[in-house]
């Protein structure tokens, strides 16, 4: 199993940005769907982007337009760049790759904190 380990979380103020990068122990990206999600307390975990292993990538209606996903294949490296933050993106934002239509697998996660 490819491990993930996510950086680049913390603590932004309201419309500032930050860079998350998700960095996976084994050469799949091209292979897999590989993406973003979060969990903000009290909720559930919920979808933000995703990019195919060809490249498409899929966005959370909350979230277009002010986030990018993007990926580095031979560094097998993930990012999400994040801009125009609000306080309710606030949450634990995690890494994750899925083979076809398959069983998801996770990183530990990353905390990102907007101040209003």
């Amino acid at each position: 199993q490819v491990l993930l380990v996510e950086s680049g979380g913390g603590l932004v103020q309201s419309g500032g940005s930050l860079r998350l990068s998700c960095v996976a122990s084994g050469n799949i990206f091209s292979m897999v769907t590989v993406g973003w999600s979060r969990q903000a307390p009290g909720k559930q975990r919920e979808f933000v982007a995703s990019i195919s292993n060809g490249g498409v990538s899929t966005y959370a209606d909350s979230v277009k337009g002010r986030f990018t996903i993007s990926k580095n294949n031979a560094n097998m490296i993930c990012d999400l760049q994040m801009n125009a933050l609000k306080p309710e993106d606030t949450a634990v934002y995690y890494c994750w790759y899925r083979i076809g239509d398959g069983e998801s697998y996770w990183g530990q996660g990353t905390q990102v904190t907007v101040s209003s």
